[in-house]
C-alpha cells in the first residue's frame, strides 16, 4: 500500500521543490537552491506558512518588487547556463501582475523561470476579495491568465491533489533545453493551505536528465554537403552555443576549415574576443568586420541562434544572392526560420559530427586575407573609440566604457540589457573569460540590468560582477539594490547618465523625427515642451540612501579613481557617470527596419521613408 504524507498544498510544493535535481554530462546537482518572495495575503499564509515551518535546504530570499525578483531569478538562471533556477512568489492582483514583464522576459530568452503567483478563491465563496479583478464574461478568469501569453507552461491549482501533475509538467518544460522559458502555476489562497494525503514517492529524489540531442547520420550529410559546396562560410554563434557549453568545440571546428566566427549577442564570449577567427558581433549592433564579410558569405551557418532581426539586420544582412542558411538548433521552431536547411540537434554534438565528417572531405573554406584585414580593422576602430578624448561637457560613453572594461579582472562578469550600451558592448566590449559577458537582449528588457546582477553575482560569487545601464533603465526599476544591501551582496552599477533614452533618440533623428520625448529636461513654460534646463539628478545620493557606496564622475580620472575605491568596498557600489549625450557608436554597415511614416510634411521623414523601402527591396522574403 502507498505511503501517504498529509500536507497543505503549499507545504507539499515546498517539499516537492527542495527535491528536485538535474544531470547534464555527468554532473548531478540541486535544481532549486532558494526562492524568491514578496508576501502579501495571497501567500504569506500558505507558501510562507510553508517555507516558515522549515524542514528543507530552500533558502528564503526577500524581494522588494515583483517584476525586480523575478529578474534576480532569470541573470541567476542564465548564469548557471539554465542547470538552476530560484522559483518567484507572490501575491494575487497587482503582485502577481508584476511578474508578467519579466515572465517575457524569461520566454524571450529561452531561460528558465517559475513563477508561482498567488490567486483568488478556488471556492468562490468570499468573492470578490482585496485585489480582485472580475470579469463578467467568465467568472474562472483571473489576472493570472494573463500570464499564458508570455508562459511556456501555465497551470492553476484549484484541488490540492492537482500539484502533482503540475509540477510533474512544470519541471519537464523547465529543464527542456529546446523549449525551457516561463512557467506559471497559478496558486489560489484557499487552496494553498487545503490539506491532502499526498503519496511518498512524489517527494522523493527526482533527477530531471538534460541529455544532449545528437546530430543523425542523415542530417550530418546533409550539412556538411552543404559547407563542402562553400567557399566563404560565416558561422553565427547563438546562445545555444553556450548552455550546450560548446565553445571550445566552436574554436576548434573553425581553426580546422578556416571559417570565421561572429557573435550574437547571447553568443559572445565563448571565443576570445583576440581569437583571430572572431569577427565580433554581427547585425544591427554589430561591427563592421562580421557585417561585411556577412554580406558577401555564401553560406550562413547559425548555430543555437534565433536569428533575430538584430541579428540579421532586418533580413538584409546576407547579400550574395547565392547565400544559403544551415541553421543548427535544439529547437525546431528556431532551426526552420529563414527558409534555412534545418538540423535539430545540440550544438556540441553537431560540432564534433561535421568536424568528423569535413576532416574526411578535406574540406577548407576558400577565405585568403579577407578575415584578417577586416579583424585588422574593426580592431583598430574598437581602439579609436575607446580612447576618445574626454570633453567639458561629459566623458564620452565609448571611453567611459573602455576605462571600465580595461579594468576589469578576466573572471568580472559584465550585465547589460536595454539602451544603447547594449550596442556598444557588443561592438566594443572586450570580454574576459568564457561566461563573463551577460546580456539580456531577446527582450531588452528596461530595468533588468541591476536586478539580474544581483542574481548573477549569487550564482559567482567569487567574481566582481559590473552593471551596465543608462539613467532611463535606472530610473526603471532598482528595487533589487534593496535585496544587495540586505543580502550584504557587492555589485557595481555603472549608470551612464546621458540625460534621456539616448539609443531611442538617436533612432528617432535617424528617421527624420526632431528630438520629442525622448530627453530628460524640465518643462520650458516659454514653449510648454520638456525642452527646458537639464534635470539636476544625483544617482549617486540615490545610492547613498539606501547605503550602497555613490559615486559622482565627471571625469576619466574620477572614473579610475572611482574604479579603484570601489575594488575595496564590501557593498554594493553605483557609479553616476555623466556622459557626453550623443557619444555611443553608430551603425556599421547594418540596417534595421522600423515602421516609418508613409505620409509627413517633413522632407527629413519623407527621405527616411523612401531609405526604407530602398531596403526592403534588397531583402530576401524569408
Amino acid at each position: 500500500m502507498t505511503k501517504r504524507i498529509r500536507l497543505t498544498m503549499a507545504q507539499a510544493l515546498v517539499k516537492f521543490l527542495d527535491n528536485q535535481y538535474t544531470e547534464f554530462d555527468g554532473v548531478e546537482e540541486r535544481f532549486v537552491d532558494g526562492i524568491l518572495g514578496v508576501f502579501g495575503h495571497g501567500c504569506v499564509t500558505g507558501v510562507g506558512q510553508a517555507l516558515e515551518q522549515g524542514g528543507h535546504q530552500l533558502r528564503f530570499y526577500q524581494g522588494h518588487n515583483e517584476q525586480g525578483m523575478a529578474h534576480i531569478a532569470i541573470g541567476y538562471a542564465k548564469q548557471k547556463n539554465r542547470r538552476k533556477i530560484i522559483p518567484c512568489v507572490s501575491s494575487i492582483g497587482p503582485g502577481a501582475l508584476n511578474m508578467v514583464t519579466a515572465c517575457g522576459t524569461a520566454s524571450a530568452n529561452r531561460i528558465p523561470l517559475l513563477v508561482l503567483p498567488g490567486d483568488t478563491f478556488a471556492c468562490r465563496q468570499p468573492d470578490p476579495v482585496l485585489q480582485q479583478v472580475e470579469f463578467p464574461e467568465s467568472y474562472s478568469t483571473t489576472v493570472n491568465d494573463a500570464f499564458r501569453a508570455v508562459c511556456r507552461y501555465w497551470d492553476r491549482i484549484n484541488r490540492p491533489e492537482q500539484l502533482m501533475t503540475a509540477m510533474i509538467h512544470a519541471m519537464r518544460v523547465l529543464t527542456d533545453p529546446a523549449n525551457t522559458g516561463a512557467v506559471c502555476v497559478a496558486l489560489p489562497q484557499d487552496v494553498e493551505a487545503e490539506a491532502y494525503d499526498y503519496p511518498e514517492y512524489f517527494f522523493k529524489k527526482r533527477v530531471w536528465h538534460i541529455e544532449r540531442r545528437p546530430m543523425t547520420s542523415a542530417q550530418t550529410s546533409r550539412a556538411a554537403s552543404l559547407i563542402v559546396q562553400s567557399k566563404k562560410p560565416l558561422i553565427i554563434c547563438g546562445g545555444g552555443v553556450r548552455y550546450s557549453e560548446a565553445g571550445k568545440e566552436l574554436q576548434k571546428f573553425a581553426e580546422q576549415f578556416n571559417i570565421p566566427v561572429a557573435e550574437t549577442q547571447a553568443g559572445k564570449g565563448l571565443l576570445s574576443w583576440n581569437h583571430p577567427l572572431n569577427l565580433g558581433g554581427i547585425g544591427v549592433t554589430g561591427g563592421k568586420a562580421a557585417n561585411l564579410i556577412a554580406k558577401d558569405a555564401d553560406l550562413i551557418i547559425g548555430i543555437g541562434t534565433r536569428f533575430t532581426d538584430f541579428t540579421t539586420s532586418s533580413k538584409w544582412g546576407f547579400q550574395n544572392p547565392n547565400c544559403k542558411i544551415l541553421a543548427i538548433n535544439v529547437c525546431a521552431f528556431d532551426a526552420v526560420k529563414m527558409d534555412a536547411e534545418a538540423i535539430q540537434a545540440d550544438a556540441q554534438e553537431a560540432l564534433k559530427s561535421l568536424r568528423k565528417a569535413l576532416t574526411a572531405k578535406k574540406y577548407s573554406s576558400g577565405y585568403k586575407q579577407e578575415i584578417e584585414a577586416a579583424k585588422r580593422e574593426w580592431d583598430d576602430i574598437v581602439n579609436s573609440y575607446y580612447y576618445l578624448h574626454e570633453e567639458r561637457q561629459g566623458i564620452p560613453q565609448t571611453r567611459a566604457l573602455g576605462e571600465i572594461n580595461r579594468f576589469m579582472k578576466s573572471k568580472d562578469i559584465a550585465v547589460g540589457s536595454a539602451g544603447s550600451l547594449p550596442g556598444d558592448m557588443q561592438r566594443l566590449f572586450r570580454p574576459g573569460k568564457s561566461g563573463t559577458y551577460h546580456m539580456e537582449y531577446g527582450f531588452s528588457c528596461m530595468g533588468y540590468e541591476i536586478n539580474a546582477a544581483v542574481g548573477v553575482k549569487l550564482a559567482e560569487p567569487d567574481s566582481d560582477v559590473y552593471a551596465f545601464l543608462g539613467d532611463g533603465s535606472f530610473i526603471m526599476l532598482h528595487s533589487e539594490l534593496y535585496t544587495a544591501i540586505q543580502e550584504n551582496i557587492k555589485i557595481n552599477i555603472m549608470v551612464f547618465d546621458n540625460a534621456g533614452w539616448g539609443c531611442i533618440e538617436s533612432l528617432q533623428n535617424g528617421q527624420g523625427t526632431d528630438t520629442f520625448g525622448t530627453v530628460f529636461k524640465a518643462r520650458n513654460e516659454k514653449t510648454g515642451m520638456l525642452d527646458g534646463e537639464a534635470l539636476p539628478i544625483n544617482f549617486a545620493k540615490i545610492a547613498e540612501g539606501y547605503g550602497a557606496k555613490g559615486y559622482v564622475i565627471r571625469s576619466v580620472e574620477e572614473l579610475k579613481k572611482a574604479l579603484r575605491n570601489a575594488r575595496t568596498q564590501t557593498k554594493p557600489c553605483v557609479f553616476d557617470i555623466k556622459v557626453l549625450p550623443g557619444s555611443m557608436t553608430p551603425g556599421f554597415e547594418s540596417w534595421w527596419r522600423v515602421g516609418v511614416a508613409e505620409v509627413s510634411e517633413s522632407e527629413s521623414v519623407q527621405k527616411a521613408y523612401a531609405d526604407m523601402k530602398k531596403h526592403i527591396a534588397q531583402i530576401r522574403d524569408y
